[in-house]
């Protein structure tokens, strides 16, 4: 079925407005703590659902009710969740960047050790092949879709903003132009190596970084 009948998922703002922070509706103070605990519950069954569909079948190969289905749920608990489409996209790429805590794929690969038997290689590398999948599927459905271009480049803007904390402006270079750079590495690098990691190791994103902090 279609996801067309749903309500609509842009909300009217102009291209280079501030970002709307959160994907998502937001909590309503009003509403009892045990009923917004089932609320939260749902919203983390639905963006688990989304997350590994459109990984595996890409954002315009797993509609609304396959994700609704795969969470146990009906479509209704899509559209009291979140407002579209494009809104439970931008509350899984939150919830990246929140869960996370500002790591990027390669930082993963690179402190996991294969003897490690709480986190094998192999079960991080298959998160990161994952994510690596949906930064690919984030970015054509922002190409391909107008109003939910802006508000994932207003995602990209954020994550920038995190990275050029770290990249004091040098030789030149603003800290924000290091940001984009390192940005660039933090998004590229993890294709490259997931698809030939010998000849493309992890760490280059560590050495990467440091060329831009001394440089």
């Amino acid at each position: 079925m279609s996801d067309t009948h749903g309500p609509p998922e842009g909300d009217g703002r102009v291209r280079g407005a501030p970002p709307s922070g959160t994907g998502g509706r937001p909590p309503d103070p009003a509403v009892p703590p045990a009923r917004r605990g089932r609320r939260e519950q749902t919203r983390a069954r639905l963006l688990g659902a989304a997350e590994r569909l459109w990984a595996e079948r890409g954002i315009h190969g797993a509609s609304l009710d396959d994700i609704a289905a795969a969470a146990g749920l009906t479509k209704g608990a899509v559209y009291s969740n979140f407002a579209g489409k494009t809104d439970l996209l931008l509350a899984l790429l939150d919830r990246f960047t929140h869960d996370r805590a500002g790591h990027g794929v390669l930082d993963d690969l690179e402190s996991a050790a294969p003897d490690d038997a709480e986190s094998p290689y192999t079960e991080v590398e298959e998160r990161a092949r994952r994510i690596a999948l949906l930064m690919v599927e984030f970015w054509l459905y922002g190409m391909r879709d107008y109003a939910a271009g802006w508000r994932i480049a207003d995602w990209y803007a954020e994550r920038r903003a995190h990275l050029a904390r770290d990249l004091p402006e040098a030789g030149g270079v603003a800290a924000g132009d290091r940001a984009v750079l390192a940005l660039a590495m933090e998004i590229g690098l993890p294709f490259q190596h997931l698809l030939d990691p010998e000849r493309v190791p992890a760490h280059l994103q560590s050495v990467g970084l440091e060329l831009l902090r001394e440089t």
